[in-house]
């Protein structure tokens, strides 16, 4: 778990509640990748099936945002990027498999992967690397649009679904955008799935022992027109939330 959440993840704002994002601030390392990149790498190794999938169509922007990604850590001190592989902040190296671009990113960075595609008039889900799954599972979502994605949340009726297709459809290249999401839990599990006819019971803010937080990022690809949406998890102790300044 992290002992802290760069935001002030209790905030409210309206939804969608979307910010512009500087894209060097897309990517983090924080004082949990050592662990979640361990429990990554486990799930990636022992059940790939559940927390990755890839169409055959989606693969020219997997490879894309692997590219992105790459880019970007290969400006940073804590990362070293080669042409055939990458080591991480933990000293591991990872052999780069641009035949399995969505499993070598899940296994650098902490972030989960979604790519979102337009077929018709929504975008899609055809591609991810989703090892932390907050109470969804990615094989009923796979291939499915926004608004099949988003059951059961009683939150996003058609109203949301339409401003947040406006919102896909309108994400530029090189303007990313951000929003964030805070739910408490009684656990710190971070790799639950749970099928849409058994939704997680809510747990009141007054009794999570644990505050679960997902910066979601949002991202055009240049090249292939699709559209990255990354999810960094955060959980936090609910003493360390409630004592942080921003919740003062």
């Amino acid at each position: 778990m992290q002992t802290s959440i760069p935001y002030d993840a209790l905030a409210e704002r309206p939804l969608p509640g979307i910010a512009p994002l500087n894209l060097e601030d897309w990517l983090i390392v924080d004082g949990a990748y050592d662990v979640q990149m361990s429990l990554r790498i486990s799930l990636l190794s022992e059940k790939p099936d559940l927390v990755s999938a890839l169409s055959e169509e989606a693969l020219p922007a997997a490879q894309e945002v692997l590219a992105l990604a790459l880019e970007q850590l290969s400006g940073r001190a804590d990362f070293d990027v080669g042409p055939q592989e990458v080591r991480c902040p933990d000293g591991r190296v990872v052999a780069i498999d641009r035949a399995q671009p969505l499993r070598t990113l899940g296994q650098i960075i902490q972030e989960d992967i979604c790519l979102m595609q337009k077929v018709g008039d929504e975008h899609v889900l055809t591609g991810a690397v989703l090892c932390f799954p907050a109470s969804w599972t990615l094989s009923e979502k796979f291939m499915r649009p926004l608004i099949g994605i988003h059951v059961p949340v009683a939150e996003y009726d058609d109203n949301i679904a339409k401003r947040v297709q406006r919102l896909f459809d309108g994400v530029r290249a090189g303007r990313p955008l951000w929003r964030k999401n805070a739910l408490w839990y009684d656990d710190s599990s971070l790799f639950t799935p749970r099928p849409e006819d058994a939704p997680r019971d809510p747990v009141p803010a007054k009794d999570g022992a644990y505050l679960r937080s997902e910066k979601q990022c949002i991202l055009r690809l240049p090249k292939t027109d699709a559209v990255v949406f990354s999810i960094h998890t955060f959980m936090v102790r609910r003493e360390q939330v409630l004592h942080a300044p921003a919740a003062q």
